[in-house]
């Protein structure tokens, strides 16, 4: 494998132009969202009861049947 001696030429942007790539690139930021319109999640088990196996007919009503 030979190596390239010519250096990889680089651009080297400002923050001021590096903000406007982002903007023309992304858009516009959406709102921040403030801490007071976050939400705890709590954790919980999964609901009791669920059949074991999805396919049996007798389980779905109606809409099992062939």
């Amino acid at each position: 494998m030979t190596k390239n001696p010519e250096p990889e030429h680089r651009e080297h942007f400002t923050d001021e132009e590096l903000a406007f790539l982002r903007y023309a690139r992304y858009g516009e930021l959406p709102e921040r969202v403030l801490p007071t319109d976050l939400v705890e999640l709590v954790e919980t088990e999964p609901p009791e009861g669920l059949p074991e196996t999805i396919d049996d007919p007798r389980l779905w009503g109606e809409a099992g049947r062939l």
